[in-house]
């Protein structure tokens, strides 16, 4: 049998490696539309013959790059510093390839290789990033020592310093709009980034809130289950009493006492359940329509009559492992429901795709906007008392250890609602192995 296990995940959390080689991408789309367009602008306005076949081959291969890379970013969860220095070289070669074919160092674009080592040295670790730069001196000594010179028309022979006057103009705007989109684009990245340790922060001393939590939690579940069996013991000597057996309503009153016992003796055997200490009780084998049902049969002994209304669309039934820290939080919940509206609390459990749903709404004033805003955060609660707003608290981080979430709105009928999304397979029971 598998027990649920709780698998905290960060928010939020992705790899900086896939949002660089993204990046990466982005620029080298930019940096063929700029290619295609200033061969052309050379070939058919200024009238200097190309050798097209060759200049155009760098493209099209950025193009096979940038076609091959798509996939690799949906399916691989990390790139590494390696793959993000390898194709920052073949942009570095694709460029030298270019500019051989184009008159070497006499071409004005040969500053866009310092496009080249700006963004290695601002993606890649220290050590690659030199090698960007070791990259770039072999290239430009290869140019040095040969490249193709260009066959100018008799008109720009006169005057070369203009023509390349022309091109640096168009060099340095190119140069501008790249190192723009990339710094604004990695102003983002380093934003988001941003949030996403602060949200691991917070996440860290959510945990740690909830560890001291279940320590304090569980030392009093130990110091109640004394007194609480020795109540028990008694409300059934008392029950028997000859005394009192002809009292019909204190008889009633005795039987209520004794199922309000025998209620914080489950939430005791819950809570050290959680905690890893279950009293000797087994993990329950169920299915999610009767845990549900469990749950809403517990309240409607509690609440008044009438006032709790479940509904059923689970569709087929799934077996599971009941998890008593998920029992105890949906009923922190139905008990808020019921405290804000106790003549109406509405339980709705549906299936969508391979996700438990399970809504609870009711008819009261709602949330107010700030619970809304900070919504799973400790101590946010309207109701005033010292150590409140913990139910939504605990709601938030079971359901996000057990791979699910927690949302909460008010209806537009009015009232307030809480729905708890749960994967299915996070809950699944599953029989061990047999040797």
């Amino acid at each position: 049998m598998k027990v649920p296990a709780f698998a905290p995940t960060l928010p939020g959390k992705r790899d900086a490696g896939r949002s660089n080689l993204r990046l990466l991408i982005q620029l080298r789309w930019i940096a063929i539309g700029g290619q295609a367009v200033t061969i052309w602008v050379v070939e058919r306005w200024l009238h200097i013959p190309l050798p097209l076949f060759p200049l155009l081959v760098a493209p099209a291969l950025l193009v096979l790059i940038n076609l091959a890379s798509l996939p690799l970013l949906s399916r691989r969860s990390a790139i590494t510093n390696a793959e993000l220095t390898a194709a920052l070289m073949l942009d570095v070669i694709a460029l030298a390839w270019q500019l051989h074919y184009t008159g070497g160092l006499d071409n004005p674009f040969v500053s866009l290789f310092l496009l080249q080592v700006v963004i290695g040295a601002i993606l890649l670790k220290p050590v690659t990033s030199w090698a960007i730069v070791a990259m770039t001196f072999i290239a430009v000594g290869l140019l040095a020592l040969h490249s193709d010179r260009l066959a100018y028309p008799a008109e720009y022979r006169a005057d070369p310093l203009a023509l390349y006057v022309r091109g640096s103009v168009v060099s340095l705007a190119l140069i501008a709009v790249l190192l723009v989109a990339f710094v604004t684009r990695m102003a983002r990245n380093l934003s988001q980034r941003d949030a996403s340790l602060a949200a691991a922060r917070q996440r860290a001393a959510e945990e740690d809130h909830i560890v001291r939590m279940g320590l304090l939690a569980s030392g009093a579940a130990h110091e109640l289950g004394t007194p609480l069996s020795t109540l028990s013991v008694l409300v059934v000597d008392w029950q028997h009493m000859e005394s009192l057996r002809d009292d019909h309503a204190l008889q009633e009153d005795m039987a209520d006492m004794a199922q309000a016992v025998e209620r914080c003796k489950s939430i005791v055997s819950g809570i050290l359940m959680s905690a890893g200490e279950a009293r000797g009780i087994a993990p329950q084998v169920t299915t999610v329509r009767k845990f549900i049902e469990q749950i809403v049969g517990e309240w409607q002994g509690v609440l008044m009559p009438g006032s709790l209304h479940f509904h059923d669309h689970m569709g087929e039934d799934v077996v599971i492992v009941a998890d008593a820290a998920l029992r105890q939080v949906i009923g922190n919940v139905i008990d808020n429901a019921a405290e804000a509206s106790p003549g109406r609390v509405d339980i709705t459990a549906a299936r969508r795709e391979d996700d438990l749903v399970l809504e609870i709404a009711d008819a009261g004033p709602g949330f107010s906007e700030e619970i809304l805003e900070n919504f799973g955060k400790p101590y946010r609660s309207t109701k005033g008392k010292p150590g409140g707003g913990l139910g939504l608290f605990l709601l938030v981080n079971v359901a996000r250890k057990l791979g699910g979430d927690a949302q909460a709105d008010n209806r537009p009928e009015g009232g307030a609602r809480v729905e708890l999304t749960l994967p299915l397979d996070s809950l699944a029971y599953r029989k061990a192995p047999t040797a």
